[in-house]
């Protein structure tokens, strides 16, 4: 380990020739030592033993630039902490670097950063937390738990849209969504809807999907006098 200023004196051969030895003793060993060399050129390597750290000068020649981490003990070469990654052109398109905990939980940085699965996770449940396994009661009570009407609850219904009064045969399948206001509370007695004044029953609010089936038909003379628009819906908004 030595370090060399590289500069070559006019002098005696034989001093001239230790000189040479040494300028390429500190090229050989990338001028090591617990200091910086003394004279510093452009480009120029430099590791610091103390500290196993590779360093090169700028080309301004006014800094150091951290290049590596040399890990002695286990004869490997380290990628430091926070480390930019570049594209051909010098654009950052990332980071060899940890985030905090905090850091993923905010969702804010926009930089792409090392992460653990454990940091991962934990953020995760922070901004969403897993709950406890939920049990048969608690299943039940939550159902029994909404109004009438709510979101989540059944019904039964006659679907009162007028729409397809003009087609002479409308299906609707499970899962077709229908706004509250065509829907009347009803049951099985197919007049539970009417009065001799036309309908009696309420509409219920929201949007509600159909978990039946119904084929509703007409007479030819689009008198209507088959009603089998009665079903079962599940409040889903």
């Amino acid at each position: 380990m030595s370090q060399h200023d590289f500069n070559i004196s006019n002098q005696t051969a034989s001093v001239t020739r230790a000189d040479i030895n040494n300028a390429l003793g500190a090229l050989a060993t990338l001028s090591s030592g617990t200091t910086a060399p003394y004279t510093k050129y452009a480009n120029m390597l430099w590791y610091e033993t103390d500290t196993n750290t590779l360093w090169m000068r700028n080309e301004a020649n006014s800094t150091w630039i951290r290049v590596a981490y040399v890990d002695q003990s286990a004869n490997a070469w380290r990628v430091l902490d926070n480390t930019r990654v570049v594209s051909t052109s010098g654009t950052t398109i990332g980071y060899l670097a940890v985030h905090a905990t905090s850091t993923w939980q905010s969702g804010v940085d926009t930089n792409d950063k090392l992460v653990s699965p454990a940091k991962l996770k934990a953020a995760i449940e922070a901004l969403a937390p897993v709950p406890a396994g939920y049990s048969d009661a608690q299943a039940r009570a939550a159902q029994a738990g909404h109004s009438a009407g709510g979101v989540g609850s059944y019904g039964f219904f006659f679907n009162n849209n007028y729409s397809f009064e003009n087609n002479v045969s409308t299906t609707k399948n499970p899962g077709h969504l229908e706004a509250g206001s065509f829907l009347r509370w009803s049951g099985a007695d197919p007049s539970a809807p009417y009065n001799s004044y036309g309908f009696f029953a309420t509409a219920p609010s929201g949007t509600w999907r159909l978990m039946g089936f119904f084929n509703h038909r007409e007479d030819s003379d689009n008198e209507q006098r088959s009603f089998p628009r009665y079903s079962l819906y599940l409040r889903v908004s």
